[in-house]
C-alpha cells in the first residue's frame, strides 16, 4: 500500500480510515469493528459483543484474543493518524494488561494514542472500556515499525 496523505477533516478522516476496516483488513470486519472516530493521533475503535468472541462459555466473557485485536487495530489506526498517511506498519511489541473481565452482552471500545513517532517507529498506548474510561478492562503499550516500501 503506498503512501498519502489523510483528510484534515475528523469526519472524512474516519470515512478514508474506515476502509481498512472493511475493505484492506478482512480479520476486522470479521469482527465487525468499526471505526469510531480519529484524531491527529488518536483513533477509537468500536467491537460488538458476538456470541461467536465468547471465549469462556460459562461467562460469556469475550476471548483475550478478540480484545487483542481490538487494540492492534485502534494501535495502528491511531500510527496512522499520527503519520498523516495511510502506510504500511507492522506491530513490533503490544504488552497487554487484563486488568477486569469484560461484561457479556456489552461492546467493547479501545481508545489509542500515538505519543511518538521517529522515523520508523511509532509508540502508541492504548486502554479498553465498556462505556467507562474509569474502569478498563484492558490497557496496553505497543510499538509499530514503518515498512518502507
Amino acid at each position: 500500500m503506498s503512501d498519502f496523505s489523510l483528510p484534515t477533516d475528523p469526519e472524512e478522516r474516519r470515512e478514508k480510515l474506515g476502509v481498512l476496516f472493511t475493505e484492506a483488513v478482512p480479520h476486522n470486519h470479521a469482527l465487525q469493528l468499526r471505526l469510531e472516530a480519529v484524531g491527529t493521533t488518536d483513533a477509537t475503535v468500536v467491537m460488538p459483543y458476538a456470541d461467536v468472541l465468547v471465549g469462556n462459555p460459562e461467562t460469556g466473557v469475550v476471548a483475550g484474543g478478540a480484545v487483542t485485536t481490538l487494540i492492534d487495530a485502534a494501535s495502528g489506526t491511531a500510527v496512522m493518524a499520527a503519520l498523516n498517511a495511510f502506510a504500511a506498519i507492522v506491530t513490533l511489541d503490544l504488552r497487554i494488561d487484563y486488568l477486569r473481565p469484560a461484561r457479556p452482552g456489552l461492546p467493547l471500545t479501545a481508545q489509542a494514542e500515538c505519543y511518538k513517532v521517529t522515523r520508523m517507529v511509532a509508540f502508541v498506548r492504548a486502554l479498553v472500556h465498556q462505556g467507562d474510561p474509569a474502569t478498563p478492562v484492558a490497557s496496553s503499550q505497543g510499538t509499530f515499525m514503518r515498512v518502507e516500501s
